[in-house]
């Protein structure tokens, strides 16, 4: 490195520092680290006073019991031999080193006996116990200590004064004093290296995450957060809006599909409504003839209405937005009447509609859209379905209860459908080649799949052998104490099962369908 770049260098590293800690002070990591610190500082403060504390009370308490130890054996010597024995045995223990204190005076004060050189001035006034400074010798007045002592007044007016020196106590003070500053100290020091280090372990990682955010608002939809694998809590949000962008990105590539295949497979009953109005404009030459052609064009219009409202309902399912209308169904009730509804038009198709339905089976749903999705399903097996050879081919719809779920299914014995197509049929506008000859847009097994999801269920398709079984599972209700609710209306949706007749407008070709829903 040159002698220039240097000086650059540094300069750049501490503008760097300039601009990440005024980030790093301001991060949520750094200050709770901040005030778990000044918490526990305070904690360790509070506990080290209570010790202290505690510590200095037991020192009292042993340096008083020493005192009364003193006094008992005092007065027992004054009571064997008067006051003289008690000086005798005074003098002789001030000789003695260690901390104790002894001091005998006369009535007005004069020192006889003892190691106390100086005491504060009425001490020997006030009988009891007091907490004093003093000074052993004449040298020491200038540097007084601190002791704990007992002042009597003997015979005579005579002075005794026995106490005890608390320097012990003293250099404990300072020693736990001394601990505590070094111990906060510290704390603080490592308390703050510990909020660097998290919060900039922190800031990194959100830093990621901001960078990743950025990248995907510029268009990287394909762009994901990093998972660090220690499972915190910036693990399960990144989880989580990884888990939300895959759902988004669902959306929106369903979304193009639904634009690309309503663009695809819309314009050809559009072009077929057009070429009819052109046809009759050009070649009819009766009123009967207009008409019939009118009819003809608004049956095509009636299937792209039914078609735009299949899209609507799917849209609806997808985002949740009719949850509200959902309560408490008896689902046999439902599927017995669809059963019954169907009967006819499947003795039309030359098929056997059987029902094998278990009574009492309840779930919270909407009674519309289940109605809605079965329809759909059993339209789909008798329009598949194929009448079997010297007899009639069966269209079963069970409903039985497994555990603490409500299974629901129709079975045909149609061609059924390959199992490596089942997880593609369920999305819009999907028809396989064996299906184009039959009328219809893919809508039918997209909307009950999106009915189940919003009723937390799943739908399964299965192998009849021969046919295909679509089995529809629903969580299961164990009670109901509220009867059923009334069908409920909700706009740009089907008509409740119970109340749907087949088309009756005059003229009409459109085959009639008890769901609103034909051939999706």
């Amino acid at each position: 490195m040159t002698p220039l770049a240097e000086p650059a260098a540094a300069a750049g590293t501490a503008r760097a520092a300039q601009r990440f800690l005024p980030t790093l002070f301001r991060t949520t990591a750094f200050k709770l680290t901040a005030v778990y610190l000044v918490v526990f500082a305070l904690f360790a403060g509070l506990l080290l006073g209570y010790v202290a504390w505690n510590a200095k009370r037991l020192l009292d308490d042993q340096i008083r019991s020493t005192i009364d130890a003193e006094i008992q054996g005092l007065a027992e010597q004054q009571r064997q031999g008067g006051i003289r024995r008690l000086v005798n045995v005074v003098e002789r223990r001030s000789r003695a080193p260690g901390a104790s204190l002894y001091l005998v005076t006369t009535p007005v004060g004069e020192r006889i006996a003892g190691n106390v050189e100086a005491l504060p001035p009425g001490t020997l006034d006030r009988p009891g116990e007091a907490e004093i400074e003093y000074a052993r010798t004449s040298e020491t007045v200038d540097r007084p200590s601190h002791a704990i002592v007992r002042v009597f007044v003997l015979p005579a007016g005579f002075r005794l004064l026995v106490g005890r020196d608390v320097e012990e106590r003293e250099r404990l003070g300072i020693v736990i004093r001394r601990a505590a500053g070094w111990s906060l100290l510290v704390v603080f020091v490592l308390g703050c290296f510990a909020s660097w280090f998290v919060a900039r372990r922190v800031l990194k990682r959100i830093d990621d995450m901001t960078g990743t955010a950025q990248s995907i608002m510029a268009g990287d939809l394909k762009g994901r957060l990093a998972i660090s694998g220690t499972g915190d809590e910036l693990d399960r949000l990144a989880l989580n809006l990884n888990a939300m962008l895959e759902r988004i990105g669902e959306l929106m590539a369903g979304m193009q599909q639904v634009s690309d295949n309503i663009a695809h497979d819309l314009k050809t009953p559009l072009t077929r409504l057009r070429n009819r109005a052109e046809e009759a404009l050009r070649t009819a030459s009766s009123p009967d003839e207009l008409r019939a052609a009118l009819d003809g064009s608004i049956d095509e219009a009636d299937n792209l209405i039914r078609v735009f409202n299949a899209l609507l309902m799917i849209a609806r399912l997808e985002t949740g937005r009719i949850q509200d209308s959902m309560d408490g169904l008896d689902l046999s009730e439902i599927v017995s009447g669809l059963a019954e509804l169907y009967e006819p038009l499947a003795e039309e198709a030359g098929l056997s509609l059987v029902t094998e339905v278990a009574p009492g089976l309840r779930v919270i749903g909407n009674r519309e859209l289940i109605g809605q999705a079965l329809a759909n399903l059993i339209d789909n097996a008798l329009k598949y379905g194929e009448p079997g050879e010297g007899g009639r081919a069966q269209v079963i719809v069970a409903a039985r209860r497994e555990r603490d779920e409500i299974l629901l299914s129709v079975a045909d014995h149609g061609p059924g459908i390959p199992a490596e197509d089942r997880a593609r049929v369920l999305e819009r506008f999907v028809r396989l080649d064996a299906s184009r000859s039959k009328p219809g847009f893919g809508l039918g097994l997209a909307l009950a799949a999106g009915v189940v999801r919003l009723h937390g269920g799943q739908l399964r398709l299965e192998d009849n052998a021969p046919g295909l079984r679509v089995v529809i599972a629903l969580p299961a209700v164990t009670a109901l104490s509220e009867p059923p609710p009334a069908p409920v209306e909700t706009a740009g949706l089907a008509k409740p099962v119970d109340m749907m007749a087949p088309s009756a407008r005059p003229g009409s070709t459109a085959a009639p369908n008890p769901v609103g829903v034909p051939s999706l």
